[in-house]
């Protein structure tokens, strides 16, 4: 099933348990069933088709960075020399395993990728950005955005 279609056939039950996961994702099956409307049984069978059609990716932890001694967020823009399919898949490949890489976009314009990353201070970002990035062969530009704040949406189907 085309992942665009997979929205079109979710029901009002389904948009429920996901926006009452995407709020908690610890939230026992029980009280999801309650809070829908449905039979435990039904919530379950229901949670575990969104989970082997894809809607459901997985569920997460969500780490506070400055908990874990990385008081610096940045977003880098990162333009490619070229689009050389072994030169993509290199950095692709080699990018999201770097220390302090949290996720890793790619992005349409000027650029082509956008890295969030998290670090202990000004010194360890400007490290990272001269010791992976700048030396990257397949890296031309890089351009630093600090993050003051980060607020999460919630991800929902449109109605």
């Amino acid at each position: 099933m085309p992942k665009n279609q997979q929205a079109d056939d979710l029901g009002p039950v389904d948009r429920s348990i996901l926006d009452l996961l995407a709020q908690d994702a610890r939230m026992p099956n029980s009280a999801i069933a309650a809070a829908v409307g449905v039979a435990p049984s039904t919530c379950l069978s229901r949670i575990r088709s969104l989970r082997e059609r894809g809607v459901i990716r997985g569920f997460r932890a969500e780490l506070d960075p400055a908990a874990l001694g990385l008081g610096i967020q940045a977003m880098i823009s990162v333009r490619l020399h070229s689009h050389r399919r072994d030169q993509v898949d290199r950095f692709v490949r080699e990018v999201p395993r770097l220390p302090g890489v949290v996720e890793l976009f790619h992005v349409s314009g000027a650029d082509d990728y956008l890295l969030r990353v998290a670090v202990r201070d000004s010194d360890a970002l400007r490290d990272f950005v001269l010791d992976h990035l700048t030396t990257h062969p397949a890296v031309q530009h890089t351009e630093t955005s600090l993050i003051f704040g980060h607020i999460r949406g919630r991800l929902l189907p449109p109605d």
